[in-house]
């Protein structure tokens, strides 16, 4: 099972001191937030994709290519690309070039993102952003697996005799991850196409999101990829934590009310008791996130969210010492345990490389 660290990159002030990061910084704290999870053991480092602040990732293979320079085991990610308004070509050929400068450490998590005004300034229209994942999604699926294309569709201008330069590497396309909170499309998507699904698991709690796993791993079987409990699930998590709970929550309440993804919102006790955040000790976040097989199966990737909300780079990397030290090793142990054999570990570019040949012999 993979574990790892997923980043917005909020530029937030510090609801403590009134210190406002410049973007500089938080780029700068992403990269070290990126190195810190590979020193401590953790196995993959994803960041988003916004073009609004107050946030600064607008690049992400800029960044996940800077990262490889200095990193060499940690696969990299996204949480999210913007497949709904970011060209496919671009995609296709971005990723491709990480995964040569990476040596295959790369994936990525499509999304439709959660912000209206970017669809416009991207040419696009957010009524349509279901279908502009479906459609840009099936245009990229070939530019990987296709020499030349030829494609005509609702939202680009046609491909006639188009080759995606470079290529990927091996032969074998980055594996692709679908993310969603709530849309059903996305979960179904996810399923025919014998790809991921990522359910950020922070916002809703634990009976929708077993709803929408469970709806992709049928959907997974229906279209022939295997059992349910073959289908490649990743959830998401937040966390915050100290040696004592009360310490924990005390710390954290000023972040956690001024969030602006769920600030001003429900109280901290309200957000803890009905969703997956957890505030506390490790011991706690270890007992809170076994609980995710409860209503998700077995599942292959686990990725937390540590830096949200104006906590200082030194507090957050405190949190990433304490995941590889106390929290992680336990999880790999305890969630090894009674897993099916049946049950895959999450794709990997080698894996896939391997699987690849065989099916050519």
């Amino acid at each position: 099972m993979q574990f790892g660290i997923f980043s917005v990159g909020d530029v937030t002030p510090d609801p403590t001191t009134g210190r406002t990061p410049t973007e500089r910084d938080r780029i700068k704290a992403m990269v070290a937030i990126a190195l810190k999870a590979e020193e401590v053991g953790l196995d993959v480092f994803a960041t988003g994709e916004h073009h609004n602040p107050p946030f600064v990732p607008s690049s992400p293979t800029t960044m996940l290519g800077y990262i490889a320079a200095r990193a060499e085991r940690l696969i990299l990610s996204t949480a999210t690309t913007l497949i709904t308004t970011n060209d496919p070509v671009k995609i296709a050929e971005d990723f491709a070039m990480l995964q040569h400068l990476a040596d295959g450490r790369v994936d990525l998590m499509m999304g439709r993102g959660n912000t209206g005004p970017v669809y416009p300034w991207f040419g696009q229209d957010i009524r349509q952003g279901i279908n502009l994942a479906i459609e840009n999604y099936a245009l990229l699926h070939r530019l990987w697996r296709e020499d030349v294309v030829n494609w005509e569709g609702k939202f680009r201008t046609p491909l006639q005799s188009f080759t995606s330069t470079p290529r990927p590497l091996d032969g074998v396309p980055p594996f692709v991850w679908h993310g969603s909170i709530r849309s059903p499309e996305i979960a179904e998507q996810a399923a025919y196409y014998g790809d991921g699904f990522f359910h950020n698991n922070i916002f809703w709690p634990a009976d929708h999101t077993k709803r929408m796993v469970e709806l992709y791993r049928t959907r997974y079987a229906h279209y022939g990829h295997g059992t349910p409990e073959q289908a490649i699930v990743g959830l998401g998590g937040h966390i915050f934590m100290r040696r004592n709970s009360q310490d924990a929550v005390r710390e954290f309440r000023p972040y956690f009310d001024v969030a602006p993804v769920y600030g001003h919102g429900p109280s901290l006790e309200d957000f803890t008791d009905q969703t997956p955040l957890t505030v506390g000790t490790p011991e706690q976040v270890i007992e809170k996130t076994l609980a995710f097989r409860e209503y998700a199966g077995d599942y292959q990737r686990q990725l937390f969210l540590v830096d949200h909300a104006g906590l200082p780079l030194k507090t957050v990397l405190e949190q990433i010492d304490m995941l590889g030290e106390e929290v992680v090793p336990v999880l790999r142990r305890e969630f090894a345990a009674g897993r099916s054999a049946d049950v895959p570990e999450a794709p990997t570019h080698a894996s896939l490389k391997a699987a690849q040949e065989v099916t050519t012999v």
